[in-house]
């Protein structure tokens, strides 16, 4: 009888640590979507910066031009093509932006100190969000490849995490700029 007794124990024990790890992968999940809308908008509010800064009159054509097509291409940018559309925008902004001349010529502009507050403060906040996001992979991943996992399919039909990486480094005139 005890034997019955023991397996019965041993049979609750794995099935509440299975239940307990389906519920931390729910969790991560749940994490990684919630990081990825963070970063989703995050992506479209510097997109959307960058757009308007392009039509606000204070660069030459081309400049103006090549920053508005990046950021038009990174806003309607499919998910495949996504972090290639954004590295283009950070290299746009790092381009159009190279000096703190330009910088200055933005915070001279009517509503440029604005524009340029809101431009420091999404280049600042997608390095963030992107981190927040992979940790958050990087963790689910971690939880996925325990053998227990793949045995019982604790994860369900849910797709294998995928980290967003992408050229996310700021024009250096707006750190240096917005530190000074």
């Amino acid at each position: 009888m005890t034997t019955v007794i023991w397996i019965a124990v041993a049979l609750l024990l794995v099935g509440v640590y299975l239940s307990w790890t389906a519920g931390r992968l729910d969790r991560l999940h749940a994490r990684i979507d919630a990081a990825r809308a963070a970063l989703d908008a995050q992506l479209l509010r510097r997109a959307s910066i960058a757009q308007e800064l392009a039509t606000a009159g204070v660069f030459d054509p081309a400049a103006s031009m090549v920053l508005y097509q990046a950021a038009h291409a990174a806003r309607l940018a499919e998910d495949e093509q996504r972090e290639v559309a954004e590295s283009e925008l950070s290299q746009a902004l790092r381009a159009v932006l190279a000096e703190s001349a330009q910088v200055l010529a933005i915070r001279e502009a009517p509503g440029g100190p604005p524009m340029v507050e809101e431009l420091v403060a999404g280049v600042r906040r997608v390095p963030m969000a992107r981190r927040f996001h992979n940790d958050a992979v990087r963790a689910a991943r971690a939880v996925r490849r325990h053998r227990t996992v793949r045995w019982f399919r604790l994860a369900g039909h849910a797709p294998f995490p995928m980290a967003f990486e992408m050229d996310d480094e700021p024009p250096t005139s707006l750190t240096n700029r917005s530190a000074g």
